[in-house]
């Protein structure tokens, strides 16, 4: 039997622009770790779960504090739909979705077409100090999808506000 190795590849977009609050200034940086599913097996009749990670890194400069609010969005990916993601190896397609919780119900997004964008904070952040702020994000590839041996994947863009 042939295997379908999965690999969701994540494009990070980097916050680096300062906020300003107060005397203290506030600059974040977003990092992703990609889901990666492994072997799918088509025959099987069990979803297919990973996980993947977010992590925000805030930092303060100046003087005091600035409390701070993060906004999460993710992008359609390659399938420019939130209803149901799509990877692609070449012109075979393997649908998969991302979620908030292992609870698969409120698919990551930018709040739009059924999505739901995510927030963290307010949390502190002091002049010369740091705060950070994590996720985890819920892959799943549904059962029993009639595809053909390869290596799939997407791209998703994910974009951090503050």
């Amino acid at each position: 039997m042939k295997g379908w190795n999965l690999v969701l590849a994540l494009s990070l977009l980097s916050l680096t622009a300062p906020c300003a609050r107060a005397a203290t200034t506030v600059n974040c940086t977003l990092s992703a770790g990609g889901i990666a599913f492994g072997i799918y097996n088509p025959l099987s009749a069990l979803a297919n779960a990973s996980t993947g990670t977010l992590r925000v890194v805030c930092n303060g400069s100046g003087t005091g504090s600035a409390n701070v609010t993060v906004n999460v969005s993710l992008s359609t990916g390659l399938s420019g739909s939130y209803a149901t993601r799509k990877m692609f190896s070449g012109v075979n397609i393997l649908n998969y979705n991302i979620f908030w919780s292992t609870a698969y119900s409120q698919i990551m997004g930018d709040g739009s077409g059924g999505s739901f964008a995510g927030s963290a904070g307010p949390f502190p952040v002091a002049a010369g100090g740091s705060n950070v702020a994590t996720g985890t994000m819920y892959g799943l590839i549904p059962a029993s999808q009639d595809v053909a041996p390869g290596a799939y994947s997407d791209v998703i863009v994910v974009t951090a506000t503050y």
